[in-house]
Formats: structure tokens, sequence, C-alpha cells
């Protein structure tokens, strides 16, 4: 059975009062989080984020295994990387350094991809690198094309 033309459903005319209850929140926290004195952005954040020409000590998490995360440490002062193991010992949760690494010398290092090098190794092979483009552009008269 449909209802004649022009009358309405009282049903379907009154909104439900928790629409009211929720818009009239939704209102109050809009109003609350707009007016509220002290508080901004940045400092919501718990510290200033410079990305560009950042200086410091940066924190990073990410899986080591499958199974185990750690902690990743760069400091951009001073061109070091070391990474810490959260593990367990006798009970007692203890952070674990993993690895370390200075990238004073990779920087400069042109054509290289395999792991175990130390960093007395990657000076040794740009010194040599440098010293094969010092001694070619040596042999090389002025004004020639290469």
């Amino acid at each position: 059975m449909t209802a004649p033309l022009g009358s309405t459903d009282r049903r379907q005319s009154r909104t439900h009062p928790v629409w009211w209850v929720i818009a009239v929140s939704l209102v109050f926290i809009a109003l609350n989080m707009t007016f509220r004195d002290g508080l901004t952005v940045e400092q919501a954040l718990g510290q200033n984020v410079r990305w560009a020409g950042s200086r410091g000590i940066f924190a990073f998490t990410g899986p080591l295994t499958p199974s185990t995360h750690g902690v990743f440490m760069v400091d951009v002062d001073t061109a070091n990387l070391w990474c810490y193991e959260l593990v367990s010992v006798d009970g007692v949760k203890r952070l674990r350094l993993v690895a370390s690494r200075s990238w004073i010398h990779d920087r400069h290092l042109e054509d290289y991809n395999v792991d175990g090098l130390s960093p007395s190794d990657v000076e040794a092979m740009v010194n040599e690198q440098r010293a094969r483009v010092d001694a070619g552009s040596r042999l090389q008269p002025a004004g020639a094309n290469p």
C-alpha cells in the first residue's frame, strides 16, 4: 500500500536524535580544536623536523630480519650510521649493537656494490680511484678532447 501524494510518513520526516548528538559533538570538537590556547601543530609534533640540510642524530626503526626489528641511528655531523637490536637476556630487554659504519669515504666511491668492505678499504679504493683520475688528466694535453 502506498501513501497518497502530498502525505508524509512520520518515520521519514523525523530526524533521529542520535544524528543531532553526533552533529553537536562534532561542532564542539571543531570549535575546541580551533580556539584552544597555547598549542600549535609544531608543538604537537614534539620536535622540529628539518629535512634539508639537517644536523644532529636521527633515529629510525626497521626490520633486521623477518622476526626482529632494530633502531637505526644516523649522525649527520660525523657521517656515522649504527644499528641496535632489542634482545632479551635472562628476561631483561637490552639493546645490542648490531652494526656500525662511517660513510665518510663511501660517498666518494663511484662503482662498487659488494658487502665486506671496511672503511679503511673504502678509503684506499677512493685514493686509488683519485690517483687514476689525476694520472689520466696529466696524460691529456691541455685543450685535448678525451
